[in-house]
């Protein structure tokens, strides 16, 4: 029996971001979330939108065993076997068959801040390529914003980031939405979260 790995993070975030979900989705469509990690959100938000068919992924093929348990320990039908998947690839997924039908809605939580700034653009793209026409890109975790104060704990995080891995840090809303635009999309919606960060909505451009 695979023993399901815990985020305290993700326990305390997984119903603020579900109910703000449940306000942006239709009652029934496909979800692809990337960067799963634990699998907690993925069994959560499964369970709570019995008309979503939800495909979990990781870029970390360690992270599979866990994300499958959750859901298993959930007992869901409408969640399908995670996948390997790294955003930066041409092409989605990374192993088997490619995605054949677009997704209604992409969601990647707790990325961009711990990933290389390439990975912003392999996300915005592989959406472009991989979201149905009315589908929407969901974001959640922490960012800068030009014309809003810091909170002191995200500055103290994006130093800590920073010094683990220069290549991380906390991102500039203005660029991953320039990132976005490149790609053909938009930012649709913008919701204040708690401990200071942002779900954002991105969306085709019109």
């Amino acid at each position: 029996m695979t023993t399901t790995a815990h985020s305290t993070a993700a326990d305390r975030n997984k119903q603020p971001i579900l109910e703000v979900l449940l306000s942006v989705l239709p009652a029934h469509g496909t979800a692809l979330e990337i960067a799963a990690g634990t699998g907690q959100h993925a069994a959560w938000f499964a369970a709570a939108l019995p008309g979503w068919a939800w495909q979990p992924t990781d870029t970390d093929e360690s992270a599979l065993p866990s994300i499958a348990a959750w859901t298993a320990q959930a007992g869901l039908a409408n969640v399908c076997p995670p996948l390997l998947l790294d955003v930066t690839a041409p092409r989605w997924p990374a192993q088997g068959a490619a995605f054949a039908q677009p997704f209604d809605a992409i969601y990647c939580a707790n990325m961009l801040h711990i990933a290389p700034w390439a990975v912003c653009a392999g996300l915005m793209q592989g959406a472009a390529r991989h979201l149905a026409t009315d589908g929407v890109l969901v974001t959640y975790g922490p960012y800068l914003e030009d014309d809003v104060a810091t909170a002191p704990g995200n500055l103290s995080f994006d130093q800590s980031l920073r010094a683990r891995n220069p290549a991380w840090g906390i991102r500039r809303l203005e660029d991953v939405k320039a990132e976005a635009q490149r790609a053909g999309l938009a930012l649709r919606d913008r919701h204040a979260m708690p401990a200071n960060n942002l779900l954002l909505v991105f969306a085709r451009s019109t």
